[in-house]
């Protein structure tokens, strides 16, 4: 793609992925992600979209401030802070094909997961969002893209439109800066990254501002549908790429 285009095709792409992510909850990643990865290779993508969704689903806390669940948040950040930690230490390390090759299989076993998904008549125990945190966390310091993974728990839980979107905001908010502080300290974020992710910041935000406008208007199916077609065509692009970047 010529370089004149990669930032035109940039904010459009973080628009639709901030705005399905208000909408829905998740997805978000899982549509920027692979532009990111194309344009700027695997390991700069996750440091790039962590930050981007940082301001995203800060934007989403505050337009849903007042319908926040926080002892979800809690119990979710005291198994999620530490596994961050780990995860983002073994991210430092990790081999840049097997992570991509890793990332198609998540993706791809996300749609298996929406359809075969345990369904339970009662909402499980806050406490359980302590496991929930941890395994989240350590994934998304791996793969970056774990929002589809996270949003059944809090829908089964009962949260529901700006609860939902709110509190999983927030505890992906928690989960992201913990992965920022883990990437800092193993030295994988450059100011050219940080930059990247700041500048796409007001473009995740309106989309978060669109997404909140529109939740109660179009219906929730098509949006994931839209989702689950991104994710099996992402995963299986990651299955076959070596890892580097797809310019």
């Amino acid at each position: 793609m010529p370089h004149i285009l990669i930032w035109p095709t940039l904010l459009f792409v973080a628009l639709i992925a901030s705005t399905l992510a208000a909408v829905t909850g998740f997805g978000g990643a899982a549509v920027l992600l692979p532009v990111l990865v194309a344009f700027f290779g695997m390991r700069a993508a996750v440091s790039i979209l962590t930050i981007a969704q940082l301001i995203g689903n800060g934007s989403r806390v505050w337009f849903n401030r007042r319908e926040l669940d926080w002892r979800v948040v809690g119990w979710f950040a005291l198994g999620g802070v530490p596994m961050a930690l780990i995860g983002g230490a073994l991210f430092a390390s990790a081999p840049l094909a097997k992570l991509t090759h890793l990332l198609g299989v998540f993706l791809l076993l996300v749609v298996v997961w929406r359809h075969l998904r345990f369904r339970s008549a009662h909402p499980f125990p806050t406490p359980a969002f302590a496991a929930i945190g941890a395994g989240s966390s350590f994934l998304s310091a791996l793969v970056g893209s774990v929002g589809p993974i996270m949003a059944p728990f809090f829908l089964a839980y009962g949260l529901i439109k700006g609860a939902y979107i709110g509190t999983e905001a927030l505890s992906t908010v928690v989960m992201h800066v913990t992965k920022l502080f883990a990437y800092g300290h193993a030295a994988l974020l450059v100011w050219s990254d940080i930059l990247t992710g700041i500048a796409l910041g007001p473009v995740m935000i309106l989309g978060s501002f669109l997404g909140k406008r529109i939740v109660a208007r179009l219906p929730e199916r098509v949006f994931v549908w839209v989702i689950e077609a991104v994710l099996v065509i992402a995963g299986f692009t990651f299955l076959i790429h070596d890892g580097g970047t797809l310019h």
